[in-house]
């Protein structure tokens, strides 16, 4: 494990000067020219800097484990390609992922991102949404700007995935809000582990069907790797929800029992749901449903979902999944200092402590 806090460590630098590069912290209107064509008036630079710079910058500055490009490296490096061509691309899942962590805050109304307040409590809730779109697709420009690089077949093999995947992305998230609304009770495990391969599965397998791709891998190895990592982002998210639900590190950067405030329907929810009596059934239901901020009634609520063992299945499912998924993938990929790397990499997103 700290093998790849080290590996994390040493590669966070490199992915953060890719975004600066791509990205810089103050636009200019030769920024702005190079990428949206020559104006034909006149930008109000200060105003752009500050509701879009400002809060994208605000937001990649607090951190993050850069897992998701991360993976990308690892995988480009497994695939024996050349990283150097195709490095620009790596930036590509992280700058949506931070633009999602905006939106999400929105949506769920949560108080502290990476331990402090939310972009939205701070620059606006309109600034907030509008920012978070803007870095859906200012990850494009990386493909215009690669577009004499790269060859006709792969240049439209890399829009489909990112096209495909954003789809996805919305779907998955347009369950989780259902769902947190109260809107569905009845939800099977099966169900949720699809909403989870929609909403943090999405940009795991989209960062490794780009570094696929890009790699000239076949399209069995983009298939197969991009499920894999599919399964480290919905491993990723169980393991999240069970530290949320197990107190430490994690709550205090995280927020206090947020999952149980948002009402969210996660698969310890789900498993205790079907294993619980009656009164206890009823009773999480409607403390996830009133959106409590109550630190009593959150406990309260983690408490069932203890006394049904809900924590300890659901770190077996998160383990299977990775488990299950390696098998595929091992055979496809030569065996590599990266290959074993990447294994002892999705073990990490799912044994950490943060």
């Amino acid at each position: 494990m700290d093998d790849i806090i080290r590996f994390l460590e040493k590669e966070k630098p490199f992915i953060d000067s890719k975004i600066k590069e791509h990205f810089p912290e103050k636009l200019d209107g030769d920024y702005l020219d190079g990428i949206l064509g020559k104006t034909r008036y006149e930008y109000d630079l200060d105003s752009i800097n500050k509701s879009i710079t400002e809060p994208v910058w605000d937001i990649l500055k607090r951190g993050g484990k850069r897992w998701r490009p991360a993976l990308f490296l690892l995988i480009v490096k497994a695939m024996g390609a050349d990283l150097e061509k195709i490095q620009d691309f790596v930036i590509i899942p992280e700058i949506i992922h931070n633009g999602t962590l905006m939106t999400d805050d929105v949506e769920d109304d949560s108080e502290l991102r990476r331990g402090k307040p939310c972009i939205h409590k701070i620059y606006g809730v309109d600034v907030a949404i509008n920012t978070g779109n803007f870095m859906y697709y200012i990850p494009l420009t990386i493909l215009i700007k690669n577009k004499d690089n790269l060859d006709p077949k792969t240049l439209l093999r890399v829009y489909g995935v990112y096209t495909k995947e954003m789809i996805n992305l919305s779907i998955g998230q347009g369950l989780d809000i259902w769902w947190h609304k109260g809107k569905a009770n009845d939800i099977t495990e099966k169900q949720y582990l699809q909403m989870c391969s929609c909403k943090t599965g999405t940009l795991a397998r989209m960062a490794a069907k780009l570094a696929v791709a890009l790699s000239n891998g076949t399209e069995e190895q983009e298939e197969k790797i991009g499920r894999f990592a599919e399964s480290i982002g919905i491993a990723f998210q169980i393991h999240d929800d069970v530290l949320s639900a197990s107190g430490g590190k994690f709550q205090e950067k995280k927020g206090y029992g947020d999952d149980i405030t948002e009402g969210k329907r996660t698969l310890m929810v789900i498993y205790t749901l079907k294993k619980a009596n009656e009164k206890d059934r009823i009773r999480l239901l409607k403390i996830l449903d009133t959106h409590t901020r109550d630190k009593k009634l959150i406990k309260e609520a983690i408490d069932i979902l203890k006394k049904y063992d809900s924590i300890d299945y659901a770190k077996k499912i998160a383990r299977e999944l990775v488990s299950d998924a390696w098998k595929e993938i091992d055979p496809l990929l030569p065996d590599s200092d990266a290959k074993r790397k990447l294994k002892s990499f999705a073990d990490f997103l799912i044994e950490r402590d943060i």
